[in-house]
């Protein structure tokens, strides 16, 4: 072993670039966060050759006064925070003050600034090498221009193990689009090579707000998307979330901010997919730009070099809150309702659901056996339409359903008429899905509305139905359990164990009853009667993984809405079952009344809609 002995200072600095300086979309980002710090309403940035040759990022901020000039480009020298209280409520995107310092370590750097108020601008310089800054006076508006000139050009290995340009360039510009859209009040301009890639004004409207947020995302994200704000006990969460129809076969499209920072956390993640898990579709990826606010004191952002992770002081409070506001915004979509129309500034807390039939009967043992379950399912009553033509459309309206629509619907469902009537569509008010008026190959249902054409997977569409009526039922009569003859043993580590004493009581609400009887053993008593197949042992360990992780778990939940999913399968209407229109219309003001009803239980579609206008160009009509 040799002696220990101190790092030199430019090898203690590339050790911390090898921390921060990944790529050059890693410089953009250090860089585009000092100029947010400091105030800047303008930023453009300059790029030659993906970053590799020449990064420059010019900003309208506050500036950095000459005395501070050859210190900004030391390591921990920041002026965003002062002591230990001011780390524990981080309101700045950097602060540990290493980032300078780390890029000039690995590139030609030059710092040109001009503070407010003074009419002389300074100029600094370093090289990698020999770290020693150059001060000399410049000419320079306001602000600050940061030039970063051959990135890696004394670490050879970093440099060997960048991409091709096309690749580096797409991470610096996904860098640049993050930020961007974190803070609409600031105008970004990007150039690569000469050739503007793109130029974003500042947005201080919703409308601004939202053509940003297209300009970044797409417009059919716009489009397919519905805005959220909600607030409680001190959070707030705010943005866009895609509708389950518009998923992804990656999780390319998902932006969620805390605070004004980007990040990517697994207990966010758990939310999301918690939310979207009754509408998506196997294997796809939900999109949103989501951002979340609350008090910098709660939150601990000094866990992760680059800053991409956080930490909660009271994670469970965050995942509830994230799971309830996006799972509320998504069951209230239903038919008629339109995304790009939303307002965002609208609060989802408020939301109710709609008044639900009243179960005839509770979830019976029986439906294990096979048999169809349908008693659940009330038929709608209650719907009038003008006889007259459409306001604005220039076709007839659809003809309203005729008398004794109810008792044929209720023949479909198997239940009696009588339950409790929908409101009655107001005169000369088109339902959103319309009147039905065929059925294709015993599959599809046709429906005219005022819009154009509707097309109605009725399998799908009344498995929806009759799944968010399943639930309703049970979350009336709640879970019941069931005592096992003998009691399952299960071995655990002493952490699962003293998990599974604290969460008892939840145990007990979800059906389940877990005993200790050993420091490192559990016994289950009692499961969920509708889960008395499944694999108790698998079920418990899942379920305090879960706990120990996340602080919730929605495993047991989970089970019961898949039993309660393939129920819900068996007892809809199957394929070449030929309906009255009658029976159409009943499902048609059904699905109008039922949460999530734009997605079967697996996530695909249930309905299409086709315009007058996308009609007329199939036919080549006003050319």
């Amino acid at each position: 072993m040799t002696r220990i002995q101190l790092l030199s200072p430019r090898l203690a600095n590339q050790i911390a670039a090898g921390e921060v300086v990944e790529r050059p979309a890693s410089v953009i980002k250090e860089l585009l966060e000092n100029s947010l710090d400091a105030g800047a309403k303008r930023i453009d940035i300059d790029i030659e050759q993906a970053g590799v040759k020449l990064l420059r990022v010019r900003d309208d901020g506050s500036g950095i006064a000459q005395d501070d000039l050859p210190l900004a480009l030391s390591r921990h020298a920041t002026s965003k925070i002062r002591d230990l209280d001011d780390l524990e409520r981080v309101a700045t995107l950097g602060f540990r003050g290493e980032a300078l310092a780390s890029v000039s370590s690995v590139s030609r750097l030059t710092l040109t600034s001009c503070p407010a108020g003074s009419d002389q601008a300074w100029q600094v310089e370093t090289e990698g090498r020999d770290m020693a800054p150059s001060l000399q006076p410049a000419a320079h508006p306001q602000g600050t221009t940061v030039e970063v000139r051959d990135l890696f050009f004394n670490t050879p290995a970093r440099r060997k193990f960048l991409r091709t340009e096309k690749t580096e360039f797409s991470h610096l510009e996904e860098v640049v689009k993050r930020l961007a859209l974190s803070r609409f009040d600031v105008a970004f301009s990007l150039r690569h090579n000469g050739r503007s890639v793109f130029s974003l004004r500042p947005a201080h409207t919703e409308q601004e707000a939202r053509r940003r947020v297209a300009t970044v995302c797409g417009p059919a994200f716009v489009e397919q998307s519905r805005s959220i704000d909600n607030e409680r006990a001190g959070l707030r969460l705010w943005g866009w979330v895609g509708l389950p129809t518009f998923s992804r076969s990656q999780a390319d499209l998902q932006y969620f901010f805390v605070n004004g920072r980007m990040i990517k956390d697994k207990l966010v993640a758990h939310a999301v997919r918690q939310a979207y898990r009754d509408v998506l579709f196997n294997g796809r990826h939900p999109t949103f730009v989501l951002f979340m606010e609350l008090d910098p004191g709660v939150v601990d952002v000094n866990v992760h070099p680059t800053k991409h992770e956080v930490r909660f002081r009271d994670g469970r409070m965050v995942h509830d809150f994230l799971f309830s506001t996006l799972y509320r915004a998504l069951a209230d979509q239903r038919p008629g309702d339109e995304p790009e129309q939303a307002d965002a500034s609208s609060s989802v807390s408020g939301l109710t659901s709609p008044p639900a039939a009243p179960a005839t009967s509770g979830l019976d043992a029986g439906v294990f056996s096979g048999q169809q379950y349908m008693s659940l399912n009330e038929p709608s009553a209650g719907w009038q339409a003008d006889k007259g033509a459409v306001q604005g459309v220039g076709y007839a309206a659809p003809a309203p359903p005729p008398a004794g629509a109810v008792a044929a619907y209720a023949s479909l469902y198997g239940a009696q008429p009588g339950g409790e009537k929908m409101p009655e569509q107001a005169e000369g008010d088109i339902p959103p899905l319309g009147y039905a008026v065929a059925q294709l190959h015993g599959v599809y249902i046709l429906a005219e509305n005022s819009a154009g054409m509707v097309v109605v997977d009725m399998h799908a569409a009344h498995e929806r139905i009759t799944y968010e009526r399943l639930k309703l039922a049970m979350d009336q009569e709640g879970l019941r359990s069931q005592p096992l003859l003998v009691p399952e043993s299960l071995a655990v580590s002493q952490r699962e164990a003293d998990c599974a004493e604290e969460h008892a009581d939840w145990f007990t609400r979800l059906g389940m009853s877990l005993q200790r009887v050993g420091p490192e053993s559990l016994a289950i008593r009692e499961v969920p009667a509708l889960l008395r197949q499944a694999h108790a042992e698998q079920l418990v360990r899942d379920v305090l993984s879960d706990l120990l992780e996340y602080g919730t778990s929605d495993r047991i939940q989970a089970h019961l809405n898949e039993l309660l999913g393939t129920m819900a399968c068996h007892g809809s209407v199957r394929a070449n079952r030929r309906l009255t229109l009658a029976e159409m219309n009943g499902l048609l003001r059904d699905m109008e009344q039922t949460e999530r009803s734009g997605q079967c239980n697996h996530g695909r579609p249930t309905w299409t809609q086709m315009s007058m206008v996308e009609l007329d160009k199939l036919f080549l009509r006003g050319r």
